[in-house]
């Protein structure tokens, strides 16, 4: 896995989110944040995830899209279930994932951080697969940003967000990171 020079992965599947702008002059992000997300909640495979990244979100498709349809949000990346990798936003642009957040006393971690969705929910097991495309993704970065860390969306908005959740295992994430 590649990220080029104008931010995106060759290797994912391109779509465009407009919920995105220019990083603060001379910031290139050093911190990974994963989320886990599952629209409606708890459903997976749909296009609800892509369709709130893009601003095209049916209020009247579910109950639940009523509350978010007006929320203009979005990530890099989402993982789905069987490992596809979707990105939304080139790395080198900011991505509106993290909302009010710090991370080691550093605010607005949307500023300096990669956005990692992966398609799940915080007491459900996530996929192998998710577990090995996160992985090559994260190697694919830390050759092309000045990475330090990774983070919980709970880490960086304690209080306020409990994604990825329980069920994200770390130890598999690190074991996979650094048995390729």
């Amino acid at each position: 896995m590649h990220v080029g020079a104008d931010g995106w992965v060759a290797e994912a599947r391109r779509v465009p989110s407009p919920n995105s702008d220019d990083r603060p002059p001379g910031t290139r992000a050093s911190l990974v944040v994963l989320h886990g997300i599952s629209l409606p909640p708890g459903e997976f495979g749909g296009d609800g995830i892509e369709r709130l990244f893009t601003n095209r979100l049916d209020p009247a498709a579910h109950p639940y899209y009523e509350a978010i349809a007006g929320m203009r949000v979005s990530a890099h990346f989402l993982i789905r279930r069987d490992g596809e990798l979707v990105q939304f936003v080139p790395v080198t642009r900011r991505a509106w994932h993290a909302g009010a957040s710090s991370w080691r006393g550093r605010a607005r971690c949307n500023d300096f951080s990669v956005g990692i969705e992966l398609e799940g929910a915080d007491d459900l097991p996530y996929d192998a697969s998710q577990y090995a495309a996160l992985a090559a993704l994260v190697r694919a970065l830390a050759s092309a940003l000045p990475l330090r860390a990774c983070a919980a969306h709970s880490d960086v908005a304690p209080g306020r967000k409990t994604d990825p959740g329980a069920s994200f295992d770390w130890a598999v994430f690190h074991a996979r990171l650094l048995s390729s």
